[in-house]
């Protein structure tokens, strides 16, 4: 269980009446915070305020920096943070800058490495759907095939953050309905934009994916990310509603406006080649959604660690790290954007388990856990300074470019 010794300030006497209730029964308090310590809740902007504390942990003193986002403000937005194409990475502080963001944490856990499969590079791809200004960007790998620690039982890589064109906030799921028609029939499509595709299916890749090579999508199993890459690959490129071209093994770079690159493995690979140059071929895809009836102006992957108010079963309560979280709360109103301090006194963290803790006596009723590690990152424009720069310490000593995260952005 975790406690937090708060600076006094806005919303402090809220908080400190949940500790009272037992919400975090039985945790010892901490000490002053470190120098330059924010006193209470900062306003970066109308609807958007910033605040550090202490944690008492199981593994020690944690230091937290969290984001209360007011949705309900009509000049504040939430947006998808990215580099401009879905395998591709840069800084939180960088991504932020270049978008006009005001404030913003990390995303998705995402495909760092590929030691598995010799000669074959890291894409750098989020793990889960994502999609920007109402846009589908990709979609989720199977199970076996993420990056992360491991997920809470009854969840997947289909699991969503978003915020609905009714600037709700809410935690979804988003699977994907696509098919390719040929002159032969439909093709059901299993993947767009990802890193890595079900065995024996077709997956869709377009300009939104970038340059990296597409070998990966073929590697591994639905079951075992380790799995070699498939022998029996087939990749054709649709342009105009026409086959352009096709290849027996998937390439890379920039895929041109108006162009979809279809990637087929096994079954998926013998269903390609049935097509030939000219043949005639249209892709559709969407992602739909598991709960909401509004479409999504923004959404990223990470899985559930609280809904309802209760701390899903099943989380880890034993490993402690450096955690990046998001919370729902009021309706979907107001969000609490939270990440943990990297540096050497505080590197020990939190357990999934005490997130959750912590996550609910913010407030929240709902939160989602984001890639955390190196990944973590909180970065925003402080008073009286013109740059978006990193307010935690991440813990490799720099920020480490990801491939997506959640902005704040504010008009006034």
């Amino acid at each position: 269980m975790t406690h937090r010794q708060r600076r006094s300030g806005a919303g402090g006497s809220v908080l400190a009446l949940l500790a009272a209730l037992g919400t975090l029964a039985g945790a010892a308090l901490v000490g002053a915070a470190p120098a330059g310590a924010a006193q209470g809740w900062t306003q970066l902007a109308a609807g958007v305020r910033y605040e550090q504390f202490d944690i008492s942990a199981a593994a020690g003193p944690a230091h937290a920096h969290v984001l209360r986002v007011d949705l309900d403000e009509p000049r504040v937005r939430v947006e998808l943070l990215y580099p401009g194409a879905v395998a591709a990475r840069a800084t939180v502080s960088g991504m932020a800058g270049a978008q006009g963001a005001l404030a913003g944490v990390n995303g998705d856990f995402f495909n760092i490495s590929e030691t598995q499969h010799p000669g074959v590079e890291a894409t750098g791809a989020s793990v889960g759907p994502a999609i920007a200004q109402g846009r589908a960007l990709k979609a989720a790998v199977p199970k076996g095939q993420r990056f992360g620690p491991a997920l809470p039982p009854g969840t997947g890589t289909k699991d969503v953050f978003g915020v609905g064109t009714d600037r709700l906030a809410r935690l979804d799921a988003l699977a994907l309905d696509g098919e390719v028609r040929t002159p032969a029939g439909q093709l059901p499509l299993g993947g767009l934009n990802q890193y890595a595709l079900p065995v024996g299916s077709v997956g869709a890749f377009t300009p939104d994916w970038g340059s990296a090579s597409r070998v990966r999508a073929t590697c591994g199993t639905d079951t075992d990310r380790a799995a070699p890459c498939s022998t029996d690959t087939h990749e054709v490129t649709v342009r105009d509603g026409q086959v352009v071209a096709v290849a027996d093994t998937p390439g890379s770079g920039p895929i041109a406006a108006g162009t979809t690159v279809l990637v087929g493995r096994e079954a998926g690979a013998q269903q390609l080649r049935k097509l030939s140059v000219g043949s005639a071929v249209t892709v559709q895809h969407r992602l739909v959604a598991s709960s909401a009836r509004v479409a999504y102006r923004f959404a990223l992957g990470g899985y559930p660690v609280l809904v309802g108010g209760r701390p899903l079963p099943g989380l880890d309560d034993t490993t402690s790290a450096v955690r990046t979280a998001v919370g729902v709360a009021d309706g979907g109103r107001r969000l609490y954007l939270l990440a943990l301090d990297g540096a050497p006194d505080y590197r020990r963290g939190l357990t999934m388990a005490e997130v959750a803790d912590t996550m609910r006596t913010l407030g929240s009723i709902d939160a989602f856990s984001l890639d955390g590690g190196g990944s973590t990152t909180m970065a925003a424009r402080m008073p009286g300074t013109g740059a978006v720069t990193a307010l935690n310490h991440p813990s490799g000593g720099a920020e480490r470019p990801v491939p997506n995260g959640i902005g704040v952005f504010s008009a006034s």
